[in-house]
């Protein structure tokens, strides 16, 4: 396999030293999106226990998820544009100091609505973080083995977080209380507000163009209606009226919105830029690794606990293997990126993914079952996070400064939007299976199919001359 003339040799790869500050600069953003990764799992284990010490119906506990995943994904796009005019780092605190406050909220909830508020301010803040965060992230560190190093720790932490708030989620509930979970949430706000302001440079763009309100009213609405509709798909279907109501209301504000970028002067988002062929087939890897290993991790979930009959404190620390390997994974990823460049490392790591999957069909009810889970899992999950870091480096890469937050507002809404639809999409195949093990199977079987897919679509759409990664607009050979 050539290398990819883009990138530098082998003897250059040398792991970039970066200073103290730097390091404490990247300990502030990647704590940050850890804790934003950690809240989508930690209270998963805890719902019932929630659900009954609050007064509310197992119907009723989707909410706890929905009130956060709104927000957070709806307003993505529109937060990190205000950060790129108004000042990132501003912003940035601006989320961090509502999310903290927010789970104080959560923690200390004396009904269903003052805990479903707290949740919703959480994703609120969360919406603000990520976006100006990694727009932070990329800005402070030069493109090239820095940057990449950067966005390699930082997608291990986000993956891992993932994976630790699954393990956490139970052991706090057990031991503390499920109050404890949003508790932790608070904590880590606390150690980072404090350091950001000194640590983190402020930067947007140069000049200061007025803000797409129509773009930022559709999209947002849009981006709303179809995380509300997936997310209400999962316990009602899809043929319910609120669901369809909202999904047709989604698609309608999203294509409204697509028209009035193409026509106004100062969009929100570029049309030309979602024409980059690194921006548009670097995306559709991220949405299709994000939302294919979380519906794995789901049915997995009903798999080990319903199936298998392990106890939650068990399943979660045959997560936790695939939480250290992908810790692992995270570390090697930046050099593997270098020395093959992110085209290739994504449509590999596509190719593991869709793999190591397909090697789950082979779960039975035995007890040998847990291993191959396990090995399966994990080796699965080494692959994910290549192609989340080398979605993320090819999305940004050869983006200018002041359209990063653009970029990275692309990048983390495909994560959130990502982490939102697998389950809805596949997952009801196994929750409303009359077979469970039967169910689980089909959508492994479908979740393979898709992932790679989707990586041999990247692998055409992301082909230059050279073979390289390149960020010209599509259609233009």
């Amino acid at each position: 396999m050539a290398i990819d003339t883009t990138h530098p040799a082998p003897d250059t790869l040398d792991t970039p030293r970066l200073s103290t500050r730097d390091k404490l600069v990247l300990f502030v953003l990647c704590a940050a999106q850890f804790m934003v990764a950690l809240d989508f799992s930690v209270l998963n284990v805890a719902l019932p226990v929630l659900g009954a010490d609050l007064g509310m119906s197992p119907s009723a506990l989707q909410w706890a998820v929905t009130a956060f995943a709104l927000p957070s994904g709806g307003f993505l796009l529109l937060f990190g544009r205000i950060g790129d005019l108004y000042g990132r780092r501003k912003l940035f605190l601006a989320g961090l100091a509502l999310f903290g406050t927010a789970s104080l909220l959560a923690t200390l909830a004396w009904d269903p609505a003052s805990f479903l508020a707290g949740r919703a301010l959480q994703g609120l803040g969360a919406a603000a973080i990520v976006p100006t965060g990694m727009s932070l992230l990329t800005t402070t560190f030069p493109e090239g083995p820095a940057r990449d190093r950067a966005l390699g720790i930082s997608g291990t932490l986000l993956s891992l977080g993932f994976t630790v708030g699954m393990v956490a989620g139970g052991t706090l509930t057990d031991t503390l209380g499920w109050r404890s979970t949003m508790g932790l949430l608070s904590l880590f706000a606390l150690i980072v507000l404090p350091l950001a302001p000194t640590l983190l440079p402020e930067s947007r763009t140069p000049d200061r163009p007025r803000l797409d309100i129509p773009g930022a009213i559709t999209v947002t609405g849009g981006l709303l209606s179809l995380i509300y509709a997936l997310s209400t798909a999962a316990d009602h279907g899809f043929g319910h009226a609120d669901v369809v109501v909202t999904l047709i209301a989604g698609v309608l504000l999203l294509a409204t919105f697509v028209k009035i970028e193409s026509r106004t002067a100062q969009p929100l988002v570029s049309l030309p830029m979602l024409r980059r062929r690194t921006v548009a087939w670097g995306n559709i890897g991220g949405l299709v690794t994000f939302s294919m290993m979380s519906t794995v991790v789901f049915v997995l979930t009903l798999y080990l606990q319903e199936i298998l009959h392990l106890s939650a404190f068990e399943t979660g620390l045959v997560f936790g293997v695939q939480g250290v390997l992908s810790a692992v994974a995270g570390t090697y990823a930046p050099r593997i990126i270098g020395r093959f460049g992110p085209r290739r490392t994504l449509v590999g790591s596509l190719v593991g993914q869709g793999t190591l999957i397909a090697a789950l069909l082979g779960l039975g009810t035995g007890n040998w079952s847990v291993w191959l889970a396990t090995a399966a899992v994990s080796l699965a999950s080494m692959c994910h996070l290549g192609a989340i870091i080398s979605y993320g480096v090819t999305v940004t890469s050869g983006v200018p400064d002041e359209e990063q937050g653009l970029a990275t507002g692309l990048v983390t809404s495909t994560q959130q939007v990502g982490l939102t639809v697998g389950i809805p999409l596949l997952g009801v195949l196994a929750t409303t299976s009359d077979d469970l093990l039967s169910g689980v199977h089909t959508v492994l079987a479908l979740d393979t199919v898709i992932v790679l897919a989707a990586a041999a679509l990247v692998a055409m759409g992301l082909r230059g001359r050279s073979g390289a990664v390149e960020a010209e607009p599509l259609g233009a050979r």
